[in-house]
């Protein structure tokens, strides 16, 4: 029920006259259509993230073909996507390419209003007749993007790559050494006010022994 009325919400939205102003080259009249296969392909590239304003991916080039079959009961929609789009690499936060590279189908039918009823099915209303297949197109690529992404070894940014490990390792020291009155519990104080940590000593006295 909440998946309907968030694809009822989008679909109301995305299809305002306002909206599609943005976006009248992905905008199919299927009412129109004879019985038959049509071919269409779109060209996305970074205008289109940025208008799309989706989450997952904001730039990127790639290339859609799309065959539109119009059969008495529904319209068999298959797509194929090449092309490569940039997303932050989890471990430095620079921009990364990812290949896109996948098919995916979508079958469309008419009814009273709009609904969703699966992955792979949606019902618009008839008496519109059309369907603009933007959020479709977007969302076929931002479900193309692994859910990890990392430079290959030896690719990231070093120094966003230092700066975060100290962070994380500064936070994680934080969050688990110190007790409640700020302090680390391991931490003695010498006679010469100097702190100690009897963690490091022993990693110390390791060390001079092979050292000896």
């Amino acid at each position: 029920m909440l998946l309907y009325f968030v694809f009822s919400y989008l679909c109301k939205v995305f299809y305002s006259k306002k909206t599609l102003g943005k976006f009248d080259t992905y905008n199919i009249d299927l009412k129109n259509l004879a019985p038959g296969v049509y071919e269409y392909d779109y060209f996305l590239e970074n205008k289109f993230f940025i208008d799309i304003d989706g989450t997952e991916v904001q730039k990127g080039k790639v290339n859609v073909h799309l065959t539109l079959k119009r059969t008495s009961a529904a319209f068999e929609m298959d797509f194929q996507f090449n092309g490569v789009v940039m997303v932050a690499c989890d471990r430095c936060l620079d921009d990364m390419e990812i290949p896109v590279e996948n098919q995916n189908k979508l079958v469309v039918k008419f009814g009273k209003e709009y609904a969703e009823e699966s992955d792979e099915v949606v019902v618009i209303p008839e008496d519109e007749g059309a369907i603009n297949l933007a959020w479709f197109l977007y969302e076929f690529v931002a479900l193309s993007v692994p859910m990890k992404h990392v430079h290959p070894p030896g690719k990231c940014n070093k120094a966003m790559s230092s700066k975060l490990k100290k962070h994380s390792t500064k936070s994680a020291d934080e969050n688990d050494d110190f007790g409640d009155d700020g302090m680390d519990d391991d931490i003695t104080i010498d006679d010469d006010n100097s702190a100690t940590d009897p963690r490091w000593d022993a990693l110390k006295g390791i060390i001079e022994n092979d050292n000896n």
